[in-house]
């Protein structure tokens, strides 16, 4: 179950909290970037997103984690790419209903918008919820 993270200025601190979870939890994961300190450089968002959207649409990774200042921009950028299914999301219904209903396989958030302890509870709903299938595939 390898994660493809990554984020912008805006997303970096939280980035960094949501790595050391993940490596708390013994769960394998890919930083995409940015590496950069928010305080030092602004980073733009377009190419952190296409570099995650690229690691899962090629099975590198299971799924992706993106973060933004908003969520809103490196959303609409990864779902520029084909197989790529990006969900912004800022609570744990959302993320639930997003893997149930929708098979979203990254997961979009708000650095500026989501606290660590928010952002961690969603992610392990985001993680450990399956897709529903069903009606939801438009096989019916």
């Amino acid at each position: 179950m390898r994660i493809a993270v990554g984020c912008d200025h805006g997303g970096f601190e939280l980035k960094e909290k949501v790595k050391n979870y993940l490596e708390g939890k013994g769960i394998p994961y890919v930083d995409c970037g940015s590496d950069d300190d928010p305080d030092i450089e602004t980073t733009r968002y377009p190419f952190f997103a296409a570099k995650v959207a690229k690691a899962v649409a090629s099975g590198e990774a299971r799924c992706g984690l993106l973060i933004c200042g908003s969520g809103i921009g490196i959303s609409i950028a990864a779902n520029k790419f084909k197989g790529v299914r990006a969900a912004l999301v800022n609570s744990t219904y959302l993320a639930r209903m997003t893997r149930r209903h929708n098979d979203a396989n990254i997961l979009c958030m708000g650095g500026k918008i989501i606290g660590e302890w928010e952002a961690i509870d969603i992610l392990e709903t985001f993680l450990n919820t399956e897709y529903d299938g069903l009606f939801h595939d438009g096989s019916l």
